[in-house]
């Protein structure tokens, strides 16, 4: 049987996994993706307190990071669809001053 240990030990790794990607990587992309590993490592950790709670309430809280998810992958996509379009690309280093 697993224990909830495990699943937050995998929830830290996840989620330092993507702190460092979005700290070290300079393509938005990527950044974006490395955000969304965060995401998950969040909601694995939701699921795991509610599998050792027996509480629908981290269920819920893992719907509504998915939710935040979604909208956050929506709109984040379409503005580097924009900035690529007016900027011809999506590193990170030359996008840090937008005017012009």
């Amino acid at each position: 049987m697993l224990n909830t240990g495990l699943f937050l030990v995998l929830s830290a790794v996840l989620f330092c996994i993507g702190a460092v990607g979005v700290v070290t990587r300079r393509n938005a992309i990527v950044a974006f993706m490395s955000i969304e590993i965060m995401f998950n490592a969040a909601n694995l950790a939701f699921l795991a307190f509610a599998r050792q709670h027996v509480d629908m309430t981290g269920h819920a809280a893992a719907f509504f990071v998915m939710a935040v998810a979604a909208a956050e992958a929506a709109v984040g996509l379409a503005i580097i669809i924009a900035v690529f379009r007016r900027k011809a690309t999506v590193n990170l280093d030359e996008l840090r001053e937008l005017r012009g």
